[in-house]
């Protein structure tokens, strides 16, 4: 009974790190997930922003002439 208790301990323990690495590999997707979300929301800012300067620039060149 001993080995049979034994090999049933090693099993749980296996499972449960299997577990722990699946639920480790989720959370890791979804930060990435998150980061390139924050990467894009960044970049689309940048670039409303760049196009208001533009637009102003312009705009401040047509008041000059």
């Amino acid at each position: 009974m001993g080995f049979m208790d034994d090999a049933k301990d090693a099993a749980e323990a296996t499972g449960k790190k299997v577990g722990e690495w699946a639920d480790d590999t989720k959370e890791r997707v979804s930060d990435k997930v998150d980061e390139v979300k924050a990467d894009a929301d960044v970049k689309r800012a940048e670039a409303d922003r760049d196009r208001v300067h533009a637009k102003n620039d312009y705009k401040e060149k047509l008041r000059e002439d």
